[in-house]
């Protein structure tokens, strides 16, 4: 069954030219694009993105980087998306990554590493609909799934 995950490319990914990097990573693996905005969010919407970590010490200066300059949305759909986007992206602490992740091969602390996506099937769908509304997302299919998906029974 196709899940539908949430990405940002953050402001230190779009700064560093690395979208389109970025965004191969997740098609090399098979994943599709449903939805692709590039935003300048402001600060209500950086805190309602960010609302879990509220009371955390650290929330103030997430919500400042995640808001100082355009970042990329993108909602990824694929069987086991969540995970498969988390495992693409690497350890959150990119000291702690995997090279071969996207975090392991071009980040180097923790506060700017370069990519955001939920972490479970709720926190995904919440994070969606703050995002994006059902106009900008598209089912489409692709030749190439064919080649990538295992048919269905």
């Amino acid at each position: 069954m196709n899940e539908r995950t949430l990405v940002l490319v953050k402001p230190d990914g779009v700064q560093r030219l690395l979208v389109g990097r970025i965004l191969q990573r997740y098609e090399d693996r098979g994943l599709k694009i449903v939805g692709l905005k590039l935003v300048l969010i402001n600060r209500d919407l950086a805190e309602r993105h960010y609302a879990i970590h509220s009371e955390r010490p650290f929330f103030r200066g997430l919500v400042d980087f995640i808001s100082s300059a355009p970042l990329v949305a993108a909602v990824l759909e694929g069987p086991n998306a969540v995970a498969v986007v988390r495992a693409v992206n690497g350890a959150t602490r990119p000291a702690e990554a995997a090279p071969g992740t996207i975090r392991g091969d071009f980040a180097l602390e923790t506060a700017q590493n370069l990519v955001h996506a939920s972490d479970s099937i709720d926190t995904a769908a919440q994070e969606l609909a703050l995002w994006f509304t059902p106009a900008e997302l598209f089912d489409y299919d692709r030749d190439v799934d064919r080649w990538v998906l295992a048919p269905e029974d």
